[in-house]
């Protein structure tokens, strides 16, 4: 009964979003605003503190987050007179709702087999009957698991830029509307190249589904939890215009001109309470999805270095047969293999946010025509031709 209702598709999207998402989004609002003033030799949030038994705690400013919160939340909602009510409700929705549907498609840990948890796994056994009972009731930590699992990233979040375009055009406001038509505009100009440089990663590995990748590497004949299998190294030039693109697609700088706070404050420059919140948290939630597909496609998602799913595996593989090639072997019970697995995941996507901040805070905003220039000019021809690159290496060498 219990690992029926952990294996549900709702459950496991409960336990992602609001166990991990949503909490690591929050703490990000932080985290941004303490690692900027760090950089600029500033103290910081440092303000909100909760009264108890006659102390008050700070926590180096970690509530500003709840303070954030409970200021939306009893902040008056203003509605222009002449806005589109309709849209000017919908916008803020659009806008994050896909976001968290799509993480539907991240394999956020390793499959757990319950009741082989307290003994190192038999893969062996595993792969010769996997519906033996010892490998019964399994829980993928993956909600949705199709082939085409990129494409339907890419379908989906592209909903969220309608947000933008909407939110300017409802709110019956030229700086508005101006920062709506310059999203929808760099939408256009990235969305391409992040796709055109994912092509190189299917060419390579038969596959679009991120759970598989993250499974199998690039190449059969080594362990998929080898980082000389991620395919950072196979794919690098992919992973820099992925990951560029893909910052660009959150709007964040340098490639914030959608905001443009210095010149026409926003897309959401009517929007006030919580409807300013929803743009404002997703912004973060976009900051950790790109990160979790970066981590899921070029680092292993995941894998822990050398970690196989029956313990530490060095100099050595399990093929597909579930037979060892040889190596230094180190057996360990499946529980502690699936915890630094999941561990993993976490670490990699957080250390992959704070890059990511840490890229918001050092360069400074592209101008409209440099950021054009940048994706029609260098990123598109750069993801052709790692296509045909990659198209060329596989037919002759692999």
């Amino acid at each position: 009964m219990i690992p029926t209702i952990l294996n549900s598709p709702i459950t496991k999207w409960l336990l992602l979003v609001f166990g991990f998402v949503m909490p690591l989004a929050s703490l990000l609002t932080w985290a941004e605003r303490r690692q900027s003033a760090m950089m600029q030799d500033r103290l910081g949030p440092n303000r909100a503190m909760l009264p108890l038994l006659g102390m008050k705690i700070r926590l180096k400013g970690i509530l500003h987050f709840v303070a954030d919160g409970i200021k939306m939340a009893f902040k008056e909602d203003v509605v222009p007179t002449n806005a589109h009510k309709g849209l000017f409700t919908l916008a803020p929705i659009i806008a994050l709702a896909p976001v968290l549907v799509a993480f539907a498609i991240i394999p956020f840990g390793p499959t757990i087999f319950p009741h082989s948890l307290t003994a190192p796994l038999d893969v062996a056994a595993l792969a010769a009957a996997p519906t033996a009972p010892g490998f019964a009731d399994a829980i993928r930590l993956q909600i949705l698991q199709v082939d085409f699992g990129l494409l339907f990233y890419f379908a989906v979040l592209t909903l969220a830029n309608y947000g933008t375009t909407l939110a300017g055009w409802a709110s019956y406001n030229k700086w508005a509307l101006l920062g709506g038509l310059r999203g929808s505009s760099q939408m256009m100009a990235y969305e391409v190249s992040m796709g055109l440089s994912l092509m190189g990663v299917f060419l390579l590995v038969g596959s679009l589904e991120p759970g598989w990748i993250a499974a199998h590497g690039a190449s059969s004949t080594m362990s998929a939890s080898n980082p000389m299998n991620w395919l950072w190294l196979w794919q690098p030039l992919a992973l820099v215009l992925f990951f560029t693109a893909s910052i660009a697609e959150t709007k964040r700088a340098p490639f914030d001109i959608p905001e443009g706070e210095s010149e026409i404050v926003g897309y959401f420059v009517e929007y006030s309470g919580m409807r300013f919140g929803m743009f404002y948290l997703a912004e973060f939630i976009e900051i950790v999805f790109v990160s979790a597909v970066v981590t899921t496609v070029f680092f292993g998602g995941y894998q822990v270095p050398f970690l196989d799913p029956d313990g530490f595996r060095f100099g050595g593989y399990v093929n597909e047969l579930g037979i060892s090639t040889g190596g230094a072997f180190f057996a360990m019970d499946h529980w502690l293999v699936s915890l630094l697995q999941f561990a993993a995941f976490g670490l990699k996507v957080v250390l992959l946010c704070s890059f990511q901040l840490l890229i918001r805070w050092t360069l400074p905003r592209f101008r409209a025509d440099q950021l054009m220039n940048l994706g029609w000019k260098w990123l598109l021809p750069l993801a052709l031709a790692n296509v045909m690159l990659t198209a060329l290496i596989k037919l002759f060498f692999i």
